[in-house]
């Protein structure tokens, strides 16, 4: 990000497309060296071990997060070329130069949620998450997109504020800020509840679970194809892997099953909410928004499955692969929206005939895509859903399988809806408004064929989520 602010103009974008594929590399190469010492990377910074010192590390959740943003920030990448390259004749403009510049910096920062050992170094890693997020919604400078924008702020600063107050708890009370250290150290007392408190509600603020996601609709609302694609399958990523490795890796000696529960519960009434509301929206990005807010849910769904069995990989990695499938998926359809709006000139529901035929390729994947949303083989959805459903019924909590059942039936319902809408064929003499480059098809249909191919992992010798992750056995994936 620093290069291309230095270089500007063009040289910005080529700066990101040089990080890119070395970053894929650099990500590549972290993933074949976990694979192959079987443990965690560990990493103190300037030599120092904890608490003096901050510890970088990166177990198999770290790498499957880390994986799954490299190829998503790709796809965009590709994808953007056509709407943020800059114009021939000109040697810098204002919204490619921001795009590229805030690209990186979504990427990084997320790469530093996935790898950090201590809680203040995620507060950190946060903040430059939230603040490389915001101008996203607003890159066009309209006055709608920028109160879109500030309302995403308000929520995330509120978020972050929760969440340090939490933190100044923990190190006040165990005098440790390693997640480690203080797994060992804390115990359940008011202090602990407090700061469990705090630091959970301020992500769910970030995260937009239901009901904190008032901001998510209207950011998406205006913002560009390729921006809603980052802020729907990576960035709300961040703040919910926070969750899960404060509540997992942390908290998990202290949390009991009301506490679970109610999380869950979140996530059931995002789920049931967020899809009846999407089926009665009158725009097609709007429909994809509110999806968000409803897949988001399913995420949720794995905190009380993953503590009340004596194992939880089966749980916690049905939620990493719904994470995964969900972060493809949805980045596939808003790009796919984005073509769509460009060729038809709206996205209205009620007038979407002729997109199948102008873009045979971009309906395809947004057909692949709500497959693998609404779980079927062998997507990943499908994958991450048996393995919750299958979590489920085995700690006797049948009614988390109930709520996953309804939830994919609502989906098919309004992905069923936009597929055939797409389908008709266009009046006598229409025309698209404009001709869609190929590579950008063949971007959106990329990331469509990785959700809905995901359920191959099933295949692979290990549980690579659970690499590295103590009293959780590396095994065959269930």
């Amino acid at each position: 990000m620093l290069a291309g602010l230095t270089f500007g103009g063009r040289h910005a974008q080529r700066a990101s497309w040089v990080t890119i594929v070395c970053g894929f590399g650099v990500v590549l190469a972290i993933a074949r060296r976990l694979l192959g010492s079987g443990d965690a990377l560990r990493y103190r910074l300037g030599g120092w071990s904890p608490p003096l010192g901050v510890m970088l590390r990166a177990d198999g959740l770290s790498v499957c997060m880390m994986l799954v943003v490299a190829v998503v920030i790709g796809a965009v990448a590709i994808y953007a070329n056509g709407d943020f390259g800059t114009p021939a004749g000109k040697t810098e403009t204002r919204g490619p130069l921001a795009f590229w510049l805030l690209l990186m910096a979504v990427w990084g920062a997320l790469n530093l949620v996935f790898v950090s050992g201590d809680i203040f170094t995620l507060y950190v890693a946060l903040e430059l998450l939230t603040f490389a997020g915001v101008p996203l919604v607003s890159l066009d400078g309209r006055a709608e997109t920028l109160q879109s924008a500030l309302r995403y702020l308000l929520f995330a600063l509120i978020g972050s504020m929760l969440y340090l107050l939490g933190v100044f708890l923990l190190y006040g009370a165990y005098g440790s800020l390693d997640m480690a250290l203080l797994a060992m150290r804390i115990n359940a007392q008011p202090v602990a509840f407090a700061a469990v408190a705090l630091t959970t509600a301020g992500m769910l603020a970030k995260t937009a679970l239901f009901p904190l996601h008032l901001w998510l609709p209207p950011a998406h609302a205006g913002a560009p194809a390729a921006a809603s694609a980052l802020l729907s399958a990576l960035v709300i990523k961040g703040s919910w892997f926070v969750v899960v490795r404060l509540w997992v890796d942390v908290f998990a000696g202290i949390v009991s099953g009301p506490f679970e529960q109610l999380l869950a519960g979140l996530g059931a009434m995002a789920i049931v909410v967020g899809n009846v509301v999407a089926l009665r929206q009158a725009r097609l990005k709007l429909l994809i928004a509110y999806s968000t807010v409803a897949q988001i849910g399913y995420l949720f769904l794995m905190f009380p499955l993953a503590a009340a069995q004596h194992d939880s990989a089966q749980a916690v990695t049905g939620g990493v692969l719904q994470a995964v499938s969900h972060a493809t998926a949805k980045a596939a359809m808003f790009l796919a929206a984005g073509l769509i709006y460009g060729t038809l000139g709206h996205d209205r529901m009620a007038d979407l005939r002729g997109a199948g035929q102008a873009l045979p390729m971009t309906v395809t994947a947004f057909a692949l895509a709500g497959a693998a949303l609404i779980g079927l083989p062998p997507s990943g959805g499908f994958l991450a859903k048996w393995l919750l459903l299958s979590s489920a019924l085995s700690t006797g909590q049948w009614w988390w399988a109930l709520v996953m059942l309804l939830g994919g039936l609502l989906t098919s319902v309004y992905v069923f809806m936009v597929v055939v809408r797409a389908m008709e064929r266009a009046a006598p003499g229409w025309s698209p408004k404009k001709q869609v480059p190929r590579y950008q098809q063949m971007a959106v249909l990329g990331l469509a064929l990785c959700s809905f191919l995901l359920g191959l992992a099933v295949l692979l010798p290990v549980n690579v989520a659970q690499i590295g992750r103590t009293a959780m056995p590396i095994t065959g994936m269930p």
